[in-house]
């Protein structure tokens, strides 16, 4: 019987970490996800950030790609992100 492979795990710190945040679109949709994501990443960059629409507009998404330094860092930072009503989803 063939065993499975331990899927990969990510060696941290990890370099270029993507994390994709989707919310619905307001004029301060992009202020107020970096607000958050400052807090928990000491060296957040903004200038490789990928933005994109919903085809009708309606929902907006912020993809960063950070240096995640530990499970414990991208646990907390889901946990602030998803608590928000005004975001729908943390990829």
């Amino acid at each position: 019987m063939a065993q499975k492979a331990d899927p990969a795990k990510i060696q941290f710190p990890c370099p270029n970490y993507p994390v994709k945040v989707l919310g619905e679109t307001a004029a301060d949709y992009h202020e107020f996800v970096v607000a958050i994501m400052a807090k928990h990443v000491a060296d957040l960059r903004l200038d490789n950030l990928k933005v994109a629409q919903s085809s009708n507009g309606r929902f907006t998404s912020i993809t960063f790609f950070i240096t995640a330094t530990g499970v414990e860092q991208l646990d907390v930072l889901h946990k602030d992100l998803i608590q928000h009503k005004r975001i729908r989803m943390v990829m």
